[in-house]
């Protein structure tokens, strides 16, 4: 049977003090799969539309609202996804997921897997990359250069930049402005993951139509302890 806490972070092992501890903290993940053909808002494997993306921490999948990150302005101001367009027979379609984190976690990796890959009518899909960050369509955490055109597990890119990124998220959100003036400062790490879908159908601004996609997404990560410890000592203490 699950526990379930609120407040975190959770710390494990049977050895609670020195000198053979080996407690650690959990690694935690967050999850879910979208199925392009499906525009069905509240149910499984929904895929959002144009400038529309979806909450990748709920089930079923329901519209997200993708906000410009900012540790100080509230409430937080919603970001405009670009909305499916093409001109000259050519556009670019954008899917995505949003995951929040608790803010200063360390990411440990990003899992980005093709279940079906993508086939459409009207048109001819080029190829597809991924952009992951604490926006819409920015790269500050990691990037796919080009999706698998089959089924199976993408190779995700980092630079040294998104690693050390990646080692405390930053305020994104803030949801809570009477905790501003404290160590958790109010504050919530968005994650954005943006699929750029570019497509060649023909001539004028008619959109092909997506017959088959399915992609999962995990972002898995390590919530920061702001009790005890810090980014560089382990956290030895009294305090678990």
């Amino acid at each position: 049977m699950a526990r379930a806490t609120f407040e975190g972070p959770i710390l494990s092992g049977p050895n609670r003090f020195s000198p053979f501890r080996n407690v650690g903290y959990t690694d935690l993940v967050q999850e879910t799969s979208i199925v392009l053909t499906n525009s069905t808002n509240g149910t499984a494997g929904y895929a959002g539309g144009s400038g529309q993306f979806v909450n990748g921490n709920t089930v079923p999948n329901v519209n997200a609202t993708v906000y410009t990150p900012s540790s100080s302005v509230y409430p937080p101001v919603a970001a405009t996804i670009t909305a499916d367009a093409g001109t000259g027979g050519t556009g670019t379609l954008y899917r995505g997921v949003t995951f929040w984190l608790p803010y200063a976690a360390n990411i440990n990796d990003f899992l980005i897997d093709t279940n079906v890959a993508i086939t459409a009518t009207g048109g001819t899909i080029g190829t597809v990359t991924a952009s992951i960050g604490n926006a819409f369509n920015t790269t500050t955490y990691a990037n796919v250069a080009s999706m698998n055109a089959a089924a199976g597990r993408n190779t995700v890119a980092l630079t040294g930049a998104q690693l050390l990124a990646q080692n405390s998220t930053t305020g994104d959100i803030t949801v809570s402005p009477a905790q501003a003036s404290s160590q958790y400062a109010g504050l919530v790490s968005q994650v954005v993951v943006t699929l750029t879908i570019p497509y060649t159908a023909g001539t004028g601004t008619t959109l092909p139509v997506i017959t088959a996609g399915t992609f999962t997404f995990a972002v898995r990560y390590t919530q920061t302890d702001y009790n005890i410890g810090n980014t560089t000592t382990y956290p030895y203490g009294n305090f678990d």
